[in-house]
């Protein structure tokens, strides 16, 4: 999976962790059908795996399908067994470095320049900012992006739609987005109502500044 070119096409990420692995399959299907096609589903959702592979069963194997909150080298060989093909971490460590050794592509998390560094030396493939809005949101993007002015960085973490287009026009790559997209809808809520967010969110990523 080329994951920097999904990135760079889709600009939005899409993040499932329910408590309901029922309805958080259904989540990550309908996102998909409405046109969100990168999802990642959260280790730290219930049944997390089972779902990923369910999802994997549903969508095929071409369909971009990731596995997030990967923090241990367990973590990301469980998670490429059930069928993701890249992984999202919230940190640097050894989720990062067993997901690269499995050819897996990694958004990796970092907050600070030392971390960015640290993110590209392991293989990071690109790099999640997080949690995006205590960093200090998109000016502080804009200061990242001074010394490190062409690598990947995707803003996650209360990143609600006015937030997205603002991270967009601060030059970030895509950007990840749990509740404000997904809801209550991986607990059991309503699946139309995240057909309208996720139209919403597309028509707001769309519209973002060029890379």
């Amino acid at each position: 999976m080329d994951l920097l070119t999904e990135l760079r096409a889709r600009r939005l990420v899409a993040i499932v962790r329910g408590a309901d692995p029922d309805a958080a399959l259904a989540a990550v299907l309908t996102l998909v059908e409405e046109g969100v096609t990168l999802v990642e589903v959260s280790l730290s959702g219930r049944d997390a795996l089972d779902v990923i592979a369910r999802a994997r069963a549903a969508l095929g194997p071409g369909a971009p399908l990731g596995a997030g909150t990967v923090l241990t080298a367990r973590d990301a060989r469980d998670a490429h067994r059930a069928g993701a093909d890249f992984v999202v971490t919230p940190a640097l460590g050894e989720g990062v470095t067993a997901a690269r050794e499995l050819g897996l592509p990694v958004l990796a998390g970092v907050m600070t320049p030392t971390d960015v560094v640290a993110a590209v030396r392991l293989g990071a493939t690109a790099l999640k900012i997080f949690p995006a809005a205590q960093a200090g949101g998109p000016d502080y993007l804009r200061a990242l992006r001074s010394p490190f002015p062409d690598l990947p960085f995707v803003p996650v973490g209360g990143v609600d739609a006015p937030a997205a287009r603002a991270y967009l026009a601060a030059g970030a790559l895509a950007v990840g987005v749990g509740s404000p997209l997904v809801g209550d809808a991986a607990d059991g809520g309503s699946t139309a109502a995240l057909r309208a967010r996720a139209r919403d969110f597309l028509t707001t990523v769309a519209a973002g500044a060029p890379r």
